[in-house]
Order: structure tokens, then C-alpha cells, then sequence
């Protein structure tokens, strides 16, 4: 199908058409990437044994996005955005078998290895908010890309959910301990490939490139090149996730070992044993907490979408850095309660959704038509990349110190994007 002879009306079907796919793409592939956010930190420290090798299972998830985000981008832009979305599907689908086998046989290195591959194909999810962009009217690509965005709530929230009835599952079937809820992701994935194979017709970037010279479509828009910005909002966006990913990547390990330090001052105080949470209850509460902060990423986004519209890109970039270093504060201040770490986890997601949604416009309108999925590829491999080595920190930053330390680290990256933000602007 030529964008040429398309009429206005017929590009916002087709647009509106591929939102809702991408949409419900995200809802399946949120389910995948919620349980391996809130189990791989678990299963990390119950096969190693160590706080600080836990970290290196989050770092796993961003390593493989970032290995796979250049590569998945090169395919979008040589044979479109529906060929790499099903690579990533098809990726993380081997990654969870090979994590259960894993658990299975109580392999490290293999656990490593199938978390790299689930974060591999998460790569692919985070592309599906730039391919909202490439036919939306440029009124209207903020909140385009945030209703993508926003869908990931839904599995999201329901993969850490999940947890309590995937271990029930799991018992009863044999499947090793924390393993579970990836059942579930198993389903989710297969839906997923399915649904952007059969679909995702036409092409939205093959398409967008056929589009006239005229016109408010984003094909048509913003041909001069503004590199300075574009890399302010590449930076903004990975330092936004790695603040993120840092303290997000070590809450499960921190709630663990907050609640068994309570039950043995508790049964040493009373006498009566390890009287308390049980282990299942410890792992609902992670799963509450994470499926809260989930939420916070992706339940408004579509409100800071409209809000980077009519507001402004850089704007909604500060904003989230507010709501950044709000949670901060409760993680340095209130980080020993379970109720400070659910709201950190809140105002953690919020502005981390407000900087991402704001920032991945602001990279889209600063680039040339010609160099935006070569940045958009290279936004997603820092972002993920630079998670990973905060992850990896976090865990050695948790054990040296406390939560409260690894926020007050995190907090310094805040600083750096609020004082380059005027580049932003160029």
C-alpha cells in the first residue's frame, strides 16, 4: 500500500488500527518482562546465595536490550517494524525456557543466560512506542506513544500479580520454586508473535516512508536535524531508566531481607520461632510492591503524553526528575517500612514514565526522518546498558550500605539531567 494515495482519513485508521495492535502487543509482552522484574532478583540470590550477585539478574534483563536494541532497529529500518517486534517475541520465548531449565538444574551462568535472552526480547516491547510515532500526526505523537506506553500496565501490574498463583501452578506440577508465573509469560509471548505476524499490516515505518512532503503527518515534519537535543534527550531518557532500573532492581532483595530481619527480632523477642510472614506472603508482598510500581510507570503515561503535546518535551523531562527525587526521599527516609518502599515504588515509576515518554518525542522530533531509528536503536542500547551496570552497582551499593545509600546514589544522576537540560532546548 503507497502512502501516496491514501487519503487523511485513511492514514489515522491505519494509524489508529496500529496503535491498538502495538497496544495489546504490549499488554502480552508485559506479562513476561513483570514476572522476570520481580522473580529474577529471587531466583538469582536463592541459586547464588549472595545479595550482590542478585543484582545480576536485572543487569541481565537491560544487558540483553541493550545487545539487541542496535540490531532490532537495523531490522525495523531494512524490513519494518513488524519483523523485528516478532524477533524479540521469539527471543524471549527461548529466554523463559531456558530460565526454567535453569532453576531447574540450579545454573547460574544458564539463569544468566535466559534472562539476557527475555531481555533481548524486551528490546523489541521498547520499540513498540517509537513505531506508534512513525505515522502519527505530530499534534498528536506524545500521546500516541504514551496510549503504547500506558498498555503495558495491564500485564505489567498482572505478571507480578501473578506470582502467588504461578507458584501454586508451579508446586503442582513439579516446576522448580519462583518459576511458576513464567507459565504464564510462556502463553503471553506465543499470543504475542502471533499477533504482530498475522496483524501488523501495513508496515507503519515502511509506510511513513511514502508519505508526501507536505502535510502534518510525521513523515512530513521536522526535517532539519537538531543532533545537540537529540542527544540531551537520549541522555535524559537512559539516566531517567537507570535511576529507575538501580533501586527498582534491588527492592524485592531489600523487602526479603527487611521482612526476615523483622520475623527473627520478632521470634528472639518472643520466643516463639520464626512467627510471621511465610515465605509465600513475602513473596505476595513483593509482588504487590512491584506491580504497584509498574502501574506508576505506565498507568499515566498517557497524561504526560498529552502533557509533553501542550506542555512541552523538556518540561515534562523536568517533571519527572521532581517526582524522581520525591521518591528518593521516601526510599532514603521511609525505606525501613513497607509502606515507604510502596510509595518510593510509586513516585519511582511516575517520573520515570514522565522523563521516557516526554524524552522519546523529544528524540523523535529533534531527528532527521533519515537518522531516527539509527537513534532511536541507540537510545534503547544506552538505556539499557547503563541499567545493567546500575544494577550490577545497586547490589554491591545494597550490601555495603543500605537503601537508603543506593538512593542517595541514584539521586546524583537526577542532579546531572536538571543541570543539562538547557541543551535540551537547542
Amino acid at each position: 500500500m503507497s502512502a501516496a494515495v491514501l487519503t487523511p482519513d485513511q492514514r489515522n485508521r491505519i494509524q489508529r488500527r496500529t496503535v491498538g495492535i502495538l497496544s495489546l502487543g504490549q499488554v502480552l509482552g508485559g506479562v513476561a518482562f513483570g514476572a522476570t522484574v520481580s522473580l529474577g532478583a529471587l531466583l538469582a540470590k536463592d541459586i547464588s546465595g549472595s545479595d550482590a550477585l542478585s543484582g545480576l539478574a536485572t543487569a541481565s534483563v537491560t544487558l540483553g536490550a541493550a545487545i539487541a536494541a542496535i540490531p532490532l532497529a537495523r531490522l525495523a529500518g531494512t524490513r519494518g517494524r513488524r519483523l523485528a517486534l516478532t524477533a524479540g517475541n521469539l527471543l524471549a520465548l527461548v529466554g523463559i525456557a531456558i530460565v526454567i531449565t535453569a532453576a531447574a538444574v540450579r545454573s547460574f551462568p544458564l539463569l544468566l543466560t535466559g534472562i539476557v535472552l527475555i531481555g533481548m526480547g524486551n528490546a523489541g516491547n521498547l520499540q513498540s512506542r517509537f513505531a506508534a510515532t512513525d505515522l502519527a500526526a505530530t499534534a498528536h505523537r506524545g500521546r500516541d506513544l504514551s496510549i503504547v506506553v500506558w498498555a503495558t500496565t495491564i500485564g505489567g501490574v498482572a505478571g507480578p500479580l501473578l506470582l502467588g498463583a504461578g507458584e501454586q501452578v508451579g508446586r503442582a506440577i513439579g516446576m522448580p520454586p519462583h518459576t511458576g508465573s513464567y507459565l504464564f509469560s510462556l502463553v503471553a509471548q506465543i499470543a504475542a508473535f502471533t499477533l504482530y505476524l498475522v496483524a501488523l499490516r501495513p508496515d507503519p515505518l515502511l509506510l511513513s516512508r511514502d508519505l508526501p512532503e507536505t502535510g502534518s503527518f510525521a513523515g512530513a515534519v521536522e526535517r532539519v536535524d537538531r543532533p545537540v537535543a537529540a542527544r540531551y534527550a537520549i541522555f535524559a531518557i537512559a539516566g531517567s531508566h537507570v535511576t529507575m532500573a538501580s533501586v527498582m532492581a534491588m527492592t524485592p532483595v531489600h523487602l526479603v531481607n527487611m521482612t526476615m530481619a523483622g520475623m527473627h527480632h520478632s521470634g528472639s523477642m518472643s520466643g516463639s520461632g520464626s512467627a510471621g510472614m511465610s515465605e509465600v506472603d513475602v513473596t505476595v508482598l513483593v509482588g504487590v510492591t512491584i506491580a504497584l510500581h509498574v502501574a506508576g510507570m505506565y498507568g499515566l503515561s498517557p497524561v504526560f503524553g498529552i502533557l509533553a503535546d501542550r506542555w512541552g518535551r523538556l518540561r515534562t523531562v523536568l517533571l519527572g526528575q521532581v517526582v524522581l527525587v520525591a521518591s528518593l526521599c521516601f526510599a532514603m527516609f521511609a525505606g525501613e517500612t513497607p509502606w515507604g518502599v510502596m510509595v518510593a515504588l510509586i513516585l519511582l515509576g511516575l517520573g520515570w514514565s514522565a522523563a521516557t515518554v516526554a524524552g522519546a518525542a523529544l528524540l523523535t522530533e529533534a531527528s532527521a526522518p533519515a537518522l531516527r531509528t539509527r537513534r532511536q536503536g541507540r537510545s534503547d542500547s544506552l538505556m539499557s546498558l547503563s541499567a545493567a551496570g546500575g544494577a550490577v552497582l545497586a547490589g554491591v551499593i545494597l550490601q555495603t550500605f543500605s537503601y537508603a545509600g543506593l538512593a542517595i546514589a541514584a539521586l546524583i544522576v537526577v542532579v546531572a539531567i536538571v543541570v543539562l537540560s538547557p541543551l535540551g532546548k537547542r
